[in-house]
């Protein structure tokens, strides 16, 4: 399997499967002098974590990182930090009766096809637990930008099914299991989420993420657009099926006139573009949404096929999400903190003695 890597000059390599015994990476390109110990890692993975409420797979995982390398005396090398999560709850017999069998809506087929050969506990490398991975990396990530640049990222859950939030507080996303943005309407969510578990059934969702204090000129004009990249990143997280960058689809609607971002001596008056203009940040916060599809692992029967070429109906046990945006906000946001860092250490290189240039807008 090849395409295990992502980024440029800062280089997330992930590895390991949902049910081995450990998953990890290594990162490459994180510049060195970085303060940086195992104990920093806890918060994040703690928010992505399944188990966390009853509102998701109920796999405990304790997600206690080891720092291989690249960190000496608490400070990062610039050398690869290399990264290992030992796996200590999978239940691989849950995934016995569909060993041979295609579950619809997952990659065991598409995986099949391509390699001949596939892990079926737990969906393999498909499964979501790869992502706890990409979280860690964007730890190292976020403290550069934040002690560099003052970039903070942040994220929520914008809709889940037909439901969303009837106000906006992101005082409230922390402080519930939804990272819903409402306070009022955590108890409908609750009472919703556990009609789905009841019908053994699932639903999409919507995560919104924003970076503020973002400096004008990352990106690349062509090939390397910042939002191009991004979109990529995006796209990657299991179950994705859809991205926006700032106004996304609604731009279909929109005159020229209303949408584009007009600039004024005190700073634009609108963000319609998602902080990125030309494939370049404009010094706006930086806006993107993704839709993720009902997760397939649910108890309504479904037809599918077996290895054998015989038709045959399948049910899903074992623990799963009944929706797995209710935990995509911080992978969300994990992979904007990524891409950033990326183009930051990209945009250093090359323009880095650029400087400020006049007119710098708010």
């Amino acid at each position: 399997m090849s395409s295990n890597s992502f980024g440029k000059l800062f280089t997330v390599t992930t590895f390991g499967e949902s049910h081995g015994p450990a998953i990890g990476c290594v990162v490459d390109g994180c510049p060195p002098g970085l303060a940086l110990d195992a104990g920093e890692f806890s918060h994040d993975l703690a928010r992505r974590a399944t188990g966390r409420s009853r509102y998701t797979s109920q796999r405990h995982e304790a997600d206690a990182v080891e720092i291989l390398s690249g960190v000496y005396e608490g400070r990062t090398t610039g050398t690869p930090i290399a990264l290992l999560i030992r796996n200590t709850d999978p239940r691989s017999k849950d995934y016995g009766d569909i060993a041979q069998t295609f579950r619809p809506g997952h990659a065991d087929y598409t995986y099949w096809q391509k390699y001949g050969i596939r892990d079926p506990r737990g969906g393999g490398r498909s499964s979501a637990r790869e992502t706890t991975m990409r979280v860690a990396a964007a730890v190292i990530a976020r403290k550069w930008l934040a002690q560099r640049h003052g970039v903070r990222v942040r994220g929520y859950l914008a809709q889940i099914g037909e439901l969303v939030p009837a106000s906006f507080d992101w005082d409230a996303v922390e402080a519930n299991p939804f990272f819903w943005p409402c306070a009022a309407q955590v108890p409908e969510l609750e009472q919703y989420v556990n009609a789905l578990r009841k019908a053994g059934d699932s639903v999409g969702a919507r995560v919104n993420v924003v970076a503020e204090g973002v400096p004008p000129g990352w990106g690349e004009p062509i090939y390397g657009k910042l939002d191009g990249d991004l979109a990529a990143a995006l796209m990657s997280i299991n179950a994705v099926k859809g991205v926006e960058i700032g106004d996304g689809f609604a731009v279909v609607e929109q005159r020229g006139s209303t949408h584009r971002d007009e600039m004024c001596l005190d700073g634009f008056t609108s963000n319609h573009a998602g902080g990125i203009l030309g494939g370049i940040s404009s010094g706006q916060p930086v806006t993107a949404s993704l839709a993720l599809k009902p997760t397939s692992s649910i108890l309504v029967p479904g037809r599918s096929v077996n290895l054998a070429g015989e038709a045959v109906e399948v049910v899903t046990k074992g623990r799963h999400d009944p929706c797995v945006g209710i935990r995509a906000t911080p992978i969300a946001e994990a992979m904007l903190v990524l891409v950033l860092m990326d183009h930051a250490l990209r945009h250093r290189a090359q323009c880095g003695d650029v400087g400020v240039v006049a007119p710098r807008l708010a």
